[in-house]
C-alpha cells in the first residue's frame, strides 16, 4: 500500500463517519479505529513585532588578525563495546507514517515495556495518522528487548519500532 491508496481510504472513512476499519493482506495488517469526535479549538495567532532599527555610526572597519589555526587533538582511543546480536530478534516495522505513542492517552500506563512479555496479536502502541488512531500489533510471541521509538517521536513507513525475541 502505498501513501496514496492509504490517504484516499483515510478520506473515505472520514467521510463516511466510518468507526473502525480493519485492512488485512499476506505482507501487513491496517487497524484504524477512530476515537470520539474530534474538537478544534480556535488559537489566536501570534502578534510578530519587529523593533526599529537602531542608528548605527559611521566608523572605519577594523582589522582584526585572524587567529592562529590550533593544531587538531589526537583522537582518544575509543573503547568499543561489545554489539549486542540483534539477528535473533524480529523488528517490528511502522506499517504508515505518523506520530508513535507508547500509551492510548498521556496519563496512561504504556502498552509494553522493555522486558515484557507479549503474545501474537497484542498492541504494543499507537501511531497516529491523520487524526485516526492506528493500534500496531506484535507479530509474534515473545519478550519486548528493546523500544526504538521514544513517544511522540515521528516515525516514517518501515521504520523499526521495537525488538522482539520470540519465545
Amino acid at each position: 500500500m502505498n501513501a496514496k491508496e492509504l490517504k484516499s481510504i483515510l478520506q473515505a472513512l472520514q467521510e463516511h463517519e466510518v468507526s473502525e476499519l480493519t485492512l488485512e493482506t499476506p505482507d501487513y495488517k491496517l487497524t484504524i479505529k477512530r476515537p470520539g469526535e474530534v474538537q478544534y479549538i480556535a488559537a489566536p495567532a501570534p502578534v510578530v513585532v519587529q523593533a526599529p532599527a537602531a542608528p548605527v555610526a559611521s566608523q572605519p572597519p577594523v582589522e582584526t588578525p585572524a587567529p592562529a589555526p590550533m593544531p587538531a587533538p589526537a583522537p582518544a582511543p575509543k573503547a568499543e563495546a561489545p554489539k549486542e546480536d540483534t539477528s535473533k530478534y524480529v523488528e517490528v516495522k511502522a506499517p504508515i507514517v505518523g506520530t508513535f505513542y507508547r500509551a492510548p492517552s498521556p496519563d496512561a500506563e504504556p502498552f509494553v515495556k522493555e522486558g515484557d512479555t507479549v503474545k501474537k496479536g497484542q498492541v504494543l502502541c499507537i501511531i497516529e495518522a491523520m487524526k485516526l488512531m492506528n493500534e500496531i500489533e506484535s507479530e509474534v510471541s515473545g519478550v519486548v528487548r528493546k523500544i526504538l521509538v521514544a513517544n511522540g517521536e515521528p516515525v516514517e513507513y518501515g521504520q523499526a519500532l521495537f525488538l522482539i525475541e520470540p519465545a
